[in-house]
């Protein structure tokens, strides 16, 4: 997918909000952006949302964060090489999800936006949403680190090859996504989940 500029609007918003410019990455989508701070434990991840490419997921996730139900969630889960001894595809991510006590405020889940329709990819920063089966993702969602294509439709991490959803790109903040894979696990669990002080919409 060939990159397409902001609008001029968007762009002079960037500069307001004290954000550096950030294209979409190769292979992710331009258009209606809507741009997130997701302040944690370990430092600051900057992302953008991308609404025209994956409507339903974007405006899930937003809806998620205006009702607040991401700050005090954590990121508890560390995919890495060396902690899949059962998977034959490995994969790595570290994954989010919101306040155990807001659990109760869960929305239904979501039709799944397979990559194979957004045109987006599961590349290094991407953010997508977990899930078990087709059309079963509500609020937890990973980060990609690497490129992961086994995670795009026709992928085969997951049995049935629908792929994630991916709804968004990292622009600042990678070294934290890389400092909390590091962590120490119990499995794939983080012993010290990181704590998710809250996530806001700062452009867009």
């Amino acid at each position: 997918m060939t990159r397409r500029a902001r609008a001029s609007g968007a762009v002079a918003l960037g500069f307001l909000a004290g954000l550096p410019l950030a294209w979409p990455a190769a292979g992710q989508a331009a258009g209606d952006i809507v741009v997130v701070r997701i302040e944690t434990a370990k430092g600051d991840i900057t992302a953008e949302i991308y609404v025209d490419a994956a409507p339903v997921t974007a405006e899930n996730f937003l809806a998620y964060l205006a009702d607040g139900l991401f700050d005090r969630g954590r990121f508890y889960r560390s995919v890495r090489m060396d902690n899949q001894p059962n998977d034959s595809v490995r994969i790595e991510v570290i994954q989010a999800g919101v306040d155990r006590s807001m659990r109760a405020r869960l929305r239904a889940a979501i039709p799944l936006e397979r990559t194979r329709d957004t045109g987006l990819s599961h590349v290094d920063g991407a953010l997508s949403m977990a899930r078990g089966g087709p059309d079963s993702a509500r609020a937890s969602f990973f980060i990609c680190i690497n490129d992961q294509p086994s995670l795009n439709f026709g992928g085969h991490r997951n049995p049935d090859g629908q792929g994630f959803a991916v709804f968004g790109q990292v622009v600042e903040g990678m070294d934290v996504v890389r400092d909390i894979q590091t962590g120490t696990v119990d499995g794939q669990q983080l012993v010290e989940s990181v704590v998710i002080e809250r996530v806001r919409r700062v452009a867009g």
